[in-house]
């Protein structure tokens, strides 16, 4: 017997987003309300950061190409100038590093002990984690893995 498959919909397209955005917005909301000096509250800002993260390699890589890695799109085979070639293959390490450079420049003008500072600085290190794993995995491989 044939297995029915659910007919495609928005929320079946985007369900891993829409998920993880869940996630962060209940991070997002019971850091507000948490003292940062405590555990749970020092775990929420971590939590935020790393959930971010997520959310932005997930989104990121359904619209941005990385030559050399196996999980990120395609380019559009005619895009024929040599900078946006470039441009188009590293997609993805280039939108990472500019909006790392948001990121780094905010936590830079925030109180580093206060609330948003912590959860910023949660979130540059999350950022260069990205940005890392997607330079290494254009490089390195790892026995079983897909490529």
């Amino acid at each position: 017997m044939a297995r029915k498959h659910a007919p495609k919909g928005f929320f079946r397209e985007h369900a891993l987003s829409i998920v993880v955005s869940a996630i962060l917005l209940f991070l997002l909301v019971s850091y507000r309300g948490a003292d940062p000096s405590t555990h749970i509250g020092a775990f929420y800002g971590n939590a935020i950061a790393d959930w971010l993260g997520t959310l932005t390699f997930i989104i990121a890589t359904k619209y941005f190409y990385e030559i050399g890695s196996e999980e990120s799109r395609r380019p559009n085979p005619r895009i024929h100038a040599r900078i946006g070639r470039f441009i188009v293959k590293h997609s993805l390490t280039i939108v990472l590093a500019l909006t790392g450079l948001i990121w780094t420049y905010a936590y830079a003008h925030s109180d580093a002990n206060g609330k948003a500072g912590q959860v910023l600085g949660n979130i540059v290190s999350e950022w260069t984690q990205l940005i890392g794993l997607v330079v290494i995995t254009k490089y390195v491989r790892e026995r079983g893995s897909k490529a």
